[in-house]
């Protein structure tokens, strides 16, 4: 079967609903269905069997997919139903062997991910109107209940034995992994004596009380089950669909070349004894669509999408397939003129729903890339383009480094990029840069348009250094040199805590404070020690806990 890091690779995270495995896909005028039958036998690994509609990684890339897929394939569905094929369980989360049994980075990435695609749900309410409900015909337990949690209402069959838990405190004495403690008092508003209440309640509550508690939002008894979902669904659809067509959600493809991978605008390099990644973003070669007309031909070809596509599929290799790599250095090749002439024709086109999705996706790709528990280099150099949504990339990293050439030829560019694409905070990456001095943001955002040197990038503060010829290469391999010396553990909480500046969302606290408390618990004995709860699951022995709080 191999050892435990071969069984931990994920070779794709790609999919269509012709090859969907767990998922069926329906789609009824404005109102479309997910029902989860997960194949047991099917899981990412041959070590586990997925028991009761649990899910594993497999099954999340399928649903991260239909999500996707809706929003860009299906302009017209206004309501996506969450539901089950397996009769008394909705979904019993993500299956506890396959977490025993993987590496700790694979679980922190798979709860990252999770995470990451329930966020996207409800983007996509918020910013596309597609809602969603999740209709539990059957109990959910775990994350099971966090997907209905991510959901915009969630019914429960009542038929006396149904109910919703997250038993992940007194079952596995780990935390619910994907949100679902910042959802219940955040998002759903429930008091906090409630959820301590709840959250150490393995069995959870059956459809009365969990109504009382605001834990669901409506049930109907089994007779009535059918109906009332219907009805439910057809009163959140009852709104003009943003289109009549969408386009094709194409597969990103790369190449495996000698020491990485090539897309088409997107190639990683790896160098495996300096523990460094080189991810480079191509600008593009083409003149954007004229109208939107021409961006719906294009369609998912467009280097706006296409582009962000691949550097999503790289970054998230580099998450699950090269756990080692601790650097990434980010560069970008081509011509700044033709990144802003894109970005600039996404925004002339105002409320084309296929312009603002791209824009949307952008946001989405960009914060995946926030999320990663990487270092995070820019180097800016000749031939490099950030600019407008390609300086994001910039911003986004945790240092850059811009080359003060001699003939000024080094440049960044300021677009209407850096107010269109927030990060999780709901700030963009420019305020959360300026959190505590606006006038500063003000500033930067006041230069839009024009080609910054590296001097006036420094004194902007939108560089964090910027050496001079004599100096650059020392510069950058002390720099490789040092943080590969660090230790992983202190990089990551150092800087989940320094990427979120600000003021706090329940997006921004699930990765800035779940993730980085998550990672710690996944390292306990309590949990995964050989006593640990999480290792002795489903066996008669019970755990054994060391008892001094830390």
């Amino acid at each position: 079967m191999g050892t435990l890091e071969q069984i931990t690779r994920v070779e794709t995270f790609q999919t269509h609903p012709e090859r969907y495995q767990h998922w069926r896909l329906s789609i009824e005028g404005a109102v479309a269905t997910l029902t989860l039958d997960v194949q047991e036998e099917n899981g990412l690994r041959s070590d586990y069997e997925l028991k009761q509609n649990s899910y594993d990684l497999g099954v999340d890339i399928e649903l991260n997919d239909a999500v996707e897929r809706l929003r860009f394939e299906h302009p017209e569905v206004r309501c996506l139903v969450f539901t089950s094929a397996q009769p008394k369980v909705f979904c019993a989360g993500a299956n506890i062997k396959m977490l025993a049994s993987s590496t700790h980075a694979f679980k922190v990435n798979f709860c990252r991910y999770t995470n990451e695609t329930r966020c996207a749900l409800e983007d996509a309410s918020a910013h596309s109107g597609l809602h969603s409900i999740a209709a539990c015909n059957g109990t959910a337990a775990g994350g099971g209940y966090e997907l209905a949690l991510a959901t915009d209402e969630i019914l429960l069959i009542d038929d006396g034995n149904s109910a919703v838990s997250l038993p992940e405190v007194p079952l596995l004495g780990v935390l619910p992994g994907t949100g679902g403690l910042t959802r219940l008092v955040d998002k759903r508003a429930v008091r906090r004596d409630v959820a301590d209440l709840f959250c150490t309640k393995a069995e959870g509550f059956r459809a009365r009380d969990a109504k009382k508690y605001r834990l669901v939002d409506g049930t109907f008894p089994r007779s009535k089950w059918e109906a009332g979902v219907a009805d439910r669904a057809a009163s959140r659809a009852e709104r003009p669909p943003r289109a009549t067509e969408g386009i094709a959600l194409k597969p990103v493809t790369y190449e495996t070349t000698d020491d990485g991978m090539a897309y088409r605008y997107v190639t990683v390099a790896l160098d495996a004894d300096q523990r460094v990644a080189t991810l480079t973003m191509r600008g593009p070669d083409e003149a954007p669509p004229a109208d939107a007309a021409a961006l719906r031909a294009e369609g998912a070809d467009t280097w706006s999408m296409r582009a962000f596509r691949e550097l999503e599929d790289a970054i998230l290799h580099l998450r699950f397939t090269h756990d080692t790599v601790g650097l990434i250095l980010v560069k970008t090749a081509g011509d700044a003129a033709a990144v802003l002439a894109h970005d600039d024709s996404l925004r002339a086109m105002g409320d084309d729903w296929l312009a603002g999705e791209i824009r949307l996706l952008q946001a989405r790709i960009l914060r995946r890339v926030d999320n990663t528990a990487r270092s995070v280099f820019a180097v800016i150099e000749p031939g490099s383009c950030f600019a407008g949504s390609l300086l994001e990339l910039a911003l986004a990293a945790d240092r850059s480094y811009m080359l003060e050439d001699e003939d000024g030829e080094v440049t960044i560019t300021v677009g209407a990029a850096q107010t269109d694409l927030p990060m999780s905070t709901g700030l963009t990456r420019v305020q959360a840069r300026f959190a505590q001095t606006p006038d500063e943001a003000e500033a930067a955002l006041g230069r839009t348009g024009d080609a910054l040197d590296a001097p006036d990038a420094f004194d902007l503060g939108l560089v964090t250094v910027a050496p001079d010829d004599i100096d650059w290469d020392d510069e950058i391999r002390i720099a490789i040199e040092e943080r590969a010396s660090l230790s992983p553990d202190a990089l990551t909480g150092m800087e989940q805590n320094l990427r979120f500046v600000g003021r706090e969302t329940c997006d921004s606290k699930i990765f800035g404070r779940l993730s980085a408390w998550q990672n710690w618990i996944f390292q306990r004995p309590n949990a995964v020690g050989d006593q640990g709860a999480l290792t002795l699951y489903g066996h008669p022995t019970r755990p054994h806990f060391d008892w001094r709080r830390t």
